[in-house]
């Protein structure tokens, strides 16, 4: 990673909305872009035109950093994620947490649509994710290690922050949406998976699997900020009879659409 390049593109930003004080930070994932319809946007801006970002390559990734409101709280809205079998390296996938970090908020917000291997979980289900396991081969924080991302080795015990999955479960009740709890497994795509790996996914205690999140997050934690993950169940995994397709996925995104915007904006508030 070009830690320099991206806190000085993070700087630029700051500086152009010096009166900005962020809370909280939110990334939208694979169908989640209608998501932040739900927010008082006052300033957004394109992502081809911040340096380290760049458009994502993706449909159902929107590509905007929204400047946002909702009950008084301020946040950043990454409207589109970029992923590491884009290609771009691990810049696009970090700035949003450096950016983050840079303007002073207290935490960072990931959400993404996942295969469920849950037998119990259907699609249209949302998990909040308790811990991850990383089988992308790799890691965001291998090479020159640079201060802005905390101590050499840093700790993962407890990466999904405690209060916020509780402060989620109350959201959850008060907006209607059923929420459920697991792990949440990575791998790099942009291949869907065999029914044979889900099978050695489920072994391994994954109940829900895709190719985002972790990288952020590992990040994040280093950084020093707390983490929520949400993942919304689009679809059953390989194995459980059905082909899959990037369409199916957006689409199961699309129906959770009302209940994800409550769910954020109660979860908001609520922080």
């Amino acid at each position: 990673m070009d830690t320099e390049r991206m806190i000085k593109s993070a700087e630029k930003v700051c500086a152009a909305f010096p009166a900005f004080r962020p809370k909280l930070a939110l990334v939208m994932g694979s169908g989640w872009r209608e998501v932040a319809n739900g927010f008082t946007v006052k300033h957004s801006l394109d992502y081809a035109d911040i340096p380290g970002l760049g458009a994502p390559q993706v449909a159902g990734h929107g590509g905007q950093l929204l400047l946002a409101q909702q009950g008084g709280v301020e946040l950043l809205i990454f409207s589109g994620r970029r992923h590491g079998y884009e290609g771009a390296g691990w810049d696009p996938i970090a700035f949003p947490v450096c950016l983050a970090k840079t303007m002073g908020a207290q935490g960072l917000v990931l959400t993404n649509s996942a295969g469920g291997i849950n037998p119990r979980f259907r699609a249209g289900a949302v998990m909040i994710i308790d811990d991850h396991i990383n089988l992308m081969g790799t890691n965001p924080l291998i090479g020159p290690h640079h201060a802005f991302w905390g101590p050499r080795f840093p700790d993962m015990t407890g990466v999904y922050d405690a209060d916020y999955r509780r402060q989620l479960d109350e959201a959850g009740k008060r907006a209607g949406v059923p929420l459920e709890h697991g792990v949440y497994l990575a791998v790099t795509g942009p291949s869907y998976e065999t029914p044979a790996e889900i099978g050695a996914f489920r072994g391994m205690g994954a109940d829900a699997v895709g190719m985002s999140t972790v990288p952020e997050a590992i990040l994040a934690r280093a950084a020093g900020l707390k983490v929520a993950g949400i993942s919304c169940i689009t679809n059953a995994a390989a194995g459980f009879g059905q082909t899959l397709s990037h369409e199916d996925v957006l689409a199961g995104a699309k129906a959770a659409i009302p209940g994800l915007t409550r769910l954020l904006k109660e979860f908001v508030e609520e922080v």
